[in-house]
């Protein structure tokens, strides 16, 4: 399968779905992870140029680790909008591309108005990029399908009830990798907040999985709009 994961800042799918795409990398299926946002303020001290550059390097370390391809639209944090044509183009062109069996991204109701504006942007494009004479500089691929959605979970899990759940148990020390590629999130979250946020992650997953009696799980929920829904497992 071809699995597109598109969330909006260079660490949040490593949050939200990293253990389940180690897992579908480790199974032979292709991965692709895209960050909207470039993450340049996510520090105090380290300057939004600087920092854009650091990130992209940890992004792509990240991925590395399982083998996925990692792309960046480098929009600026706090700048992401759902309604701006140039965004939606940036993707409809990674979806034609990848032609994905699967989309990840973040729910519609999350913690800040970037990871929400993404959603909203990944579900529009996701129908546009099957729309044979929506402009974009990646055609339509023939017979293009409205690839299915499923949301994972939101920062700390609050507000979301996962219907489906992927067992990461055998992944959770990739997925704490993964993470801890972000080192300038990872160093900055522990020296100014306090927060050990490696041990953050895995807790969260600790939960999930004592929800559907694994070891550790990530949960997700499918987006029910037609023509989305499928009879087949998707999720690894």
């Amino acid at each position: 399968m071809n699995v597109l994961a598109i969330a909006c800042h260079p660490d949040d799918l490593e949050i939200g779905c990293g253990g389940t795409l180690a897992k579908y990398a480790a199974l032979g299926h292709s991965v692709t992870m895209v960050h909207v946002a470039n993450g340049n303020k996510g520090h105090k001290i380290i300057q939004p140029d600087e920092l854009r550059l650091i990130r992209a390097k940890e992004a792509q370390n990240s991925g590395a680790l399982i083998g996925a391809k990692v792309f960046s639209m480098d929009i600026a944090d706090l700048n992401v909008k759902s309604d701006e044509d140039a965004l939606i183009r940036k993707l409809v062109n990674v979806i034609r591309q990848t032609e994905p069996d699967i989309i990840i991204t973040h729910p519609p109701e999350d913690y800040m108005k970037d990871h929400m504006e993404v959603s909203k942007a990944v579900f529009d494009a996701s129908f546009c990029a099957t729309v044979p004479h929506y402009e974009a500089d990646v055609p339509a691929p023939a017979n293009a399908k409205v690839a299915p959605i499923y949301y994972m979970d939101t920062l700390a899990g609050v507000g979301f009830l996962p219907t489906e759940y992927v067992d990461i148990t055998d992944y959770i020390d990739t997925k704490l990798a993964m993470n801890a590629a972000h080192e300038s999130q990872i160093k900055w979250l522990y020296e100014h907040d306090g927060i050990d946020f490696l041990d953050f992650v895995k807790t969260v997953s600790k939960f999930r999985g004592l929800q559907c009696g694994a070891g550790f799980a990530e949960g997700f929920v499918p987006c029910k709009a037609w023509p989305r829904m499928t009879t087949v497992r998707l999720l690894p």
